[in-house]
């Protein structure tokens, strides 16, 4: 009841200032000068602007356009509302160098083995695995070892999938029930700048948005080595007013594992759409379901001494099971006072986890193996408005908007042993919310300069009911973000960008009501802020000057009060010392021909604890140097195939440096012929030459039979997967 009252009193609060906000009338916009690049022109050929912002209407496409300078809001093309729709001129959108939208079809060109890898086709990200495949992946980005999505914020269609308060850690984003092939275009944004991102998003955000219509129904089956099998069916037709699109997809996945991981995932989406991106209507329900064994990482001394193989495990009956279900609507609608969008979400969220990461560490009779469970419904909306007026007769757009989250969880810690339960060390009810207002404003003073400023306020609060008495409770905080922006040019077909803000990531919500450690329910606690500031810069340049290459370069500071780091005995992350991250980014790609594409992205950040600490000012996982290389071939019919590398550089695993992890470099393959008919076959070999290397490496404590009582401290890894192949049949028609 009183997250309930404090959310309702925070909606009482923002209302009225979003009301007073609107103007009276919308007023009418200047011309652009006819050298300005669109949305920077990056990728796009120039076009004149609308005469009224409000009321212009994005062409339709299918997904297929080259990567683009994104701005902050997404279009939504073949018809409807989903995400949130370009509101205005792209021109007058809140951007910096860093930011990009990638269209579906560019993401689809190169192979890659797991859903979440489809998302490195954002530069400077990494996607891997040490576990199951139905776990959430793990995510590296700008020196970041973001665990399972801390500090990145991932939407689908506008709906949030980092989990806070989550039973395996902060800010989980589980995005195995993203389906590529209805993937319309990845809109990504970097740093703490943007008005109307808020938790989870201060080294990124990617927001995914699927396609409303398909040009054609798609069946395809795809068979591959260690006993990989999938089945796609997807389509859409009209139905009334609108356009009814359907998919369903069916996997399963051994392995090379000694254990098999015996993945078995059901997934579906349904969606009903009306209109256009501007004035528009969706309607999508989605439902996924997965079960798997898992091979998790394991002590690199186990296969030095001959205890297991680099694919074997120490705990065989490690796995999990997860299930999403989830409803969302979005709602666009322009006219003489703006450009209205309106998106609400329900989700319906299981998991249950069994991990063993230290073996015989903390129990030495039973094992450490441990159950998580995080069962929770959540619900929420975003409602956004833009509008342009002139100040002092400049052109000018404002928009404004309120986004809220409520989440009713059930969370528990468990020791389990063979997936039996032992013991409960915490189970929790917890209820949770925030809001967040912002309002940003970007205008233009002449032809070759435009800023933004802008600022936003979060609300959250929320209570905990835990089997603990003594760790129950209240917590509330809020935060106030202001950003600001710049974009010189276009000169030469060249912009330069500067950008600053401030932003925030939460806590687990029990860390801040905690007073007695669970485990022995004596040992006094400190609780951890609800709220960590983050504080980040960044200046940079975009280029098309030379004909075909599009190129940019950032430059970018990023400060945390806070450094969430992994607990290898507790498989958790907790808060830690205060961190910055010092970093480059470059990113190109040229299309020397109609049907060719290379792209090529490197990035490098110095990422170091900014206090004193004998420990050292290393942070672990934290990776230097990333870099990916890709060539695409083929156009809509005839021969195609892709070549794409991927470099993982050397981490730090301990504060002072002394142990590192291996670099990796995977290289993925792929050769295939579309045939005049719709008919599809297509060959991928992932790890082309058998990189015999690691996804994952932590350091930490653990225990074998027979070993000090203590433990000992070593390296533990999870191998890549070796050379496999999948031959996909698939038709359109």
């Amino acid at each position: 009841m009183a997250v309930r009252r404090v959310l309702l009193r925070t909606f009482s609060a923002a209302w009225p200032f979003v009301l007073c906000t609107l103007p009276a009338a919308a007023h009418e916009p200047g011309a652009v000068a006819p050298t300005e690049l669109p949305p920077v022109t990056v990728a796009s050929p120039d076009s004149p602007r609308p005469y009224k912002l409000a009321r212009s209407k994005p062409p339709k496409s299918r997904g297929t356009r080259p990567r683009t300078p994104a701005p902050s809001d997404n279009p939504t093309e073949g018809g409807g509302a989903a995400g949130a729709a370009p509101v205005g001129s792209s021109a007058l959108q809140p951007t910096a160098a860093s930011s990009v939208r990638i269209g579906g079809a560019e993401v689809n060109a190169v192979p890659f083995s797991r859903p979440g890898e489809a998302l490195e086709v954002v530069p400077g990200l990494i996607v891997t695995q040490h576990s199951g495949e139905g776990k959430a992946n793990q995510y590296f980005l700008r020196g970041f070892n973001l665990d399972h999505g801390t500090d990145l914020a991932i939407t689908v269609d506008g709906m949030p999938v980092n989990m806070p308060t989550h039973g395996h850690g902060q800010g989980y984003a589980d995005i195995n029930f993203l389906i590529p092939e209805l993937i319309q275009s990845v809109n990504v944004r970097k740093g703490p700048y943007f008005a109307d991102q808020g938790d989870f998003a201060s080294a990124g955000a990617v927001a995914i948005d699927y396609v409303n219509k398909l040009p054609k129904n798609i069946a395809e089956m795809t068979f591959g080595s260690f006993g990989y099998r999938r089945a796609l069916a997807a389509g859409s037709t009209a139905v009334g007013a609108g356009t009814l699109l359907m998919a369903t997809e069916a996997g399963k996945y051994d392995g090379p594992w000694e254990v098999p991981d015996n993945v078995r995932k059901l997934n579906g989406v349904m969606r009903y759409s009306q209109g256009t991106a501007t004035d528009g209507l969706t309607l999508t329900a989605m439902a996924y379901s997965n079960g798997w064994n898992s091979t998790d990482q394991i002590a690199q001394r186990a296969i030095d001494q001959g205890l297991i193989s680099r694919f074997g495990t120490l705990d065989p009956t490690d796995g999990g099971t997860s299930s999403r279900f989830s409803f969302s609507s979005n709602w666009a609608q322009s006219g003489d006072y703006g450009q209205t969008n309106v998106s609400a979400y329900v989700v319906r969220s299981d998991l249950q986890l069994f991990n063993d990461f230290t073996y015989f560490l903390d129990n030495p009779v039973n094992g450490d193996q441990f159950s998580q469970l995080d069962r929770r419904t959540l619900g929420g909306f975003d409602a956004r408005h833009a509008f342009d007026w002139r100040f002092a007769g400049v052109e000018t757009q404002t928009r404004v908007g309120v986004q809220s989250r409520y989440d009713d969880i059930h969370v528990g810690l468990f020791k389990t042993e063979q997936r039996a339960w032992l013991s409960t060390v915490r189970d929790d009810r917890v209820q949770e919310g925030n809001v967040g207002l912002w309002t940003d404003t970007t205008t233009r003073w002449t032809d070759w300069l435009r800023t933004t400023v802008g600022i936003r306020e979060d609300f959250f609060a929320g209570h905990v009911f835990s089997d603990t008495p003594e760790n129950s409770g209240n917590a509330q905080a809020s935060m106030a973000s202001p950003k600001a922006g710049i974009v010189l040019g276009p000169w030469y077909k060249t912009e330069f960008y500067g950008n600053a803000g401030y932003g925030l990531h939460s806590n687990d919500i029990r860390g801040a009501t905690i007073t007695v450690d669970p485990n022995d329910k004596v040992t006094p606690l400190d609780r951890v802020p609800l709220l960590v500031r983050s504080r980040g810069a960044e200046v940079g340049i975009r280029t098309k000057a030379i004909e075909n290459l599009t190129s940019s370069l950032a430059v970018f500071v990023l400060d945390f009060d806070s450094e969430l780091l992994f607990v290898g005995d507790a498989g958790t992350t907790e808060p830690s010392r205060p961190s910055r991250r010092l970093g480059v980014e470059w990113t190109n790609q040229y299309k020397p021909l109609p049907w060719v594409t290379v792209d090529l992205d490197v990035a490098y950040t110095r990422a170091r604890f900014t206090d004193f600490d004998p420990a050292g000012d290393s942070i672990p996982g934290a990776p230097a140097w990333v870099a990916s290389g890709a060539v695409t071939l083929g156009g809509d019919t005839g021969w195609f195939g892709a070549l794409k590398a991927r470099y993982f550089g050397p981490r730090p695993l301990i504060e002072d440096d002394s142990v590192r992890s291996q670099p990796s470099l995977i290289f993925n393959a792929r050769a295939g012929y579309k045939f005049d008919n719709g008919l599809r076959l297509q060959l991928d070999v992932l790890n082309l030459f058998n990189a015999r290397t690691n996804q994952i490496e932590y350091y930490y404590l653990s225990r074998l039979p027979g070993e000090p009582i203590d433990g000992v401290g070593d390296r533990h890894v999870h191998p890549a997967e070796p050379l496999a192949v999948r031959l996909t049949v698939a038709a359109r028609f």
